[in-house]
């Protein structure tokens, strides 16, 4: 049986490569040593944590109360730039299926007015080169990529659904550009919404639009960190954040197509609050209370989630009334924000255009693009934020002011940046030195890698006249940047009354890998189904080897096939006897 011999060898390398790929490719966080940081800031401590969540032995007889871990209570998923492409990337929807063919037929037919026939079989000949030459190369390409597409709906679902399921994230966030593109129709736009919930992100909810509230000074909470039922909705719902490319930037956002966006992933703008339990009373007398504390300047644990769409915080803007409404939002964030002196309030921001920053900094560089007088003149395109827009960011959202006389010294409110749209990722430090020179006029934000701010230590100097923010730009999931995911691990301090955070980046790889596997194990499947096939031919006397072997007729005699001619060879080497067709 040489063709069960063959496929037997065969599995028996290709089952061992299949079993270990599978299981690297659907466990690849914990490889990856993936885990939400822990307050020890210990990544080994972290991940051993995260692996006790999945050993079914935690609680044992003779320790039923054992806890596995005390993971950070609140840990955000952030995700970066998906962009789903659809039918406006694949050739044939645009361009038609063979559209040089029907051009023929009319040729030939009459159906196009020429000068004479001469020039009716010069454009023929011309069709039927584009037949060749373009035609058939983009139906074979509009059929690659409708694969691709479908392919990579899945492997961002991969993502999502592993790291979720491995990670145990409290919140997730998709930072911006979910679609590829704001130019789209409606039709088309409601197609890859439904691709976005149905098949990237199964099992997600969008934000309801009664959560998703506009600030306000007396506000109850959106829910609390302690673990408790109630809170597990928010592991399935994801905040979406608005991207160019879900809105398009100031000179593109129109009402329907704000309209669209909101319907289909929720709000563009809005904040969300979450508080953690204090049970110990002589912690809840040290909170300021206007009767019974009123000189404390602690205030009641709470993270202040701020989804914000800046795309049309910069000018010109197609619609001034949209972008007066982003104003109006921001402004109402500042104006209910807790003032400078008091501590407990930590405000996470969530937008899509990163901050301003001179080139050499990130990927991106300073860049900004305007349609032309015709169209309106608005913002056609921008890498980041204007520098005017970012100082106004960090000074209205945070508070931080360049004069050490300001309130609280000019150091602010407590605070991160989270954002996409700079594919490659980046992470920086914005800050202002309140010591350089006399004049605050002479003073200026300045921008430094986050790894170059720690090694000069200018997180630690905050309180010593260099106040500061850290921004984070996720680097994006799509399987050409990696298929990177963000693990921002947030906790209370009591000791401090501040909140702490750490953040991780973790990687699956390019799609090609993703693509691979999966082909692998379709290839491994088919063959052990051919094996038993073949298995059971020979047990029931038929002879696959013969009929397998038998070679072809040409010129009235028969040869083997070429591939078993050298096996055939080989064995006569040997001297063993060949076997004839």
């Amino acid at each position: 049986m040489l063709v069960a011999a063959f496929l037997r060898n065969g599995l028996g390398l290709l089952v061992p490569l299949a079993i270990a790929c599978t299981i690297y490719l659907y466990l690849y966080p914990l490889f990856g040593g993936c885990a939400f940081p822990l307050p020890s800031r210990d990544a080994h401590e972290a991940f051993e944590a995260t692996k006790r969540l999945h050993w079914p032995f935690n609680e044992t007889e003779s320790d039923p109360d054992h806890v596995p871990t005390q993971l950070a209570p609140f840990r955000l998923l952030a995700l970066g730039d998906p962009q789903l492409e659809g039918d406006t990337s694949i050739p044939t929807v645009l361009l038609g299926t063979f559209p040089h063919v029907i051009s023929i037929y009319k040729h030939l037919t009459f159906q196009t007015p020429h000068w004479s026939f001469r020039e009716r079989i010069r454009w023929t000949v011309h069709d039927i080169v584009d037949v060749i030459f373009e035609d058939i190369p983009y139906y074979l390409d509009s059929w690659r990529k409708r694969l691709d597409l479908f392919g990579n709906d899945f492997y961002l679902a991969h993502i999502y659904r592993t790291l979720h399921w491995w990670s145990r994230p409290t919140h997730v966030s998709v930072l911006g550009d979910l679609l590829g593109s704001q130019w789209i129709e409606d039709d088309e736009f409601e197609e890859r919404g439904q691709r976005f919930w149905q098949r990237a992100f199964r099992g997600g909810e969008r934000v309801p639009d009664d959560v998703a509230t506009w600030p306000a000074h007396e506000y109850d909470l959106t829910g609390m960190l302690d673990g408790s039922e109630a809170e597990e909705i928010w592991t399935k719902r994801i905040i979406n954040v608005a991207g160019n490319h879900d809105i398009g930037y100031a000179g593109d956002l129109t009402p329907e197509r704000l309209e669209r966006f909101e319907r289909v992933f929720g709000k563009v703008n809005y904040e969300l609050r979450f508080g953690i339990p204090i049970n110990d009373t002589d912690v809840l007398a040290t909170i300021h209370h206007d009767q019974r504390n009123p000189e404390s300047n602690r205030l009641e644990p709470e993270i202040r989630i701020v989804v914000l769409n800046d795309m049309n915080l910069d000018t010109p803007a197609k619609d001034t009334d949209l972008q007066d409404a982003t104003y109006k939002f921001i402004n109402t964030v500042i104006g209910t924000s807790a003032a400078v002196e008091y501590s407990g309030i930590f405000t996470l921001v969530l937008t899509h255009i990163p901050l301003y920053k001179p080139e050499g900094i990130c990927v991106d560089a300073p860049f900004f693009d305007f349609h032309g007088p015709e169209d309106g003149g608005g913002v056609k395109e921008q890498y980041l934020l204007s520098a005017d827009a970012s100082k106004g960011f960090l000074e209205g959202f945070y508070g931080m002011n360049k004069d050490p006389n300001a309130a609280a010294g000019g150091r602010g409110r407590k605070g991160l940046i989270l954002n996409g749209h700079d594919h490659e990722g980046c992470d920086t430090y914005h800050f202002i030195n309140q010591t350089n020179g006399t004049d605050p006029s002479e003073r200026f934000w300045e921008v430094a890698r986050w790894r170059d701010a720690q090694a000069r230590g200018l997180p630690n100097l905050t309180s010593s006249g260099v106040p500061g923010r850290r921004e984070i730009t996720v680097r994006s999931m799509m399987g050409d940047f990696s298929g990177n995911a963000g693990l921002l691990s947030m906790w209370f301090n009591q000791e401090t009354w501040e909140w702490e955070y750490e953040f991780v980046n973790c990687r699956l790889g390019t799609q090609h890998f993703w693509w691979f596997v999966h082909f692998l194990d379709l290839g491994v499947v088919v063959a052990f189904v051919v094996y038993i096939l073949v298995s059971i031919l020979g047990f029931v006397g038929v002879d696959v080897d013969a009929r397998f072997f038998q070679g072809v007729a040409w010129g009235g005699r028969k040869i083997a096939p070429w591939w078993y001619q050298k096996r055939d060879d080989a064995a006569s080497q040997n001297g063993h006897a060949r076997i004839k067709g």
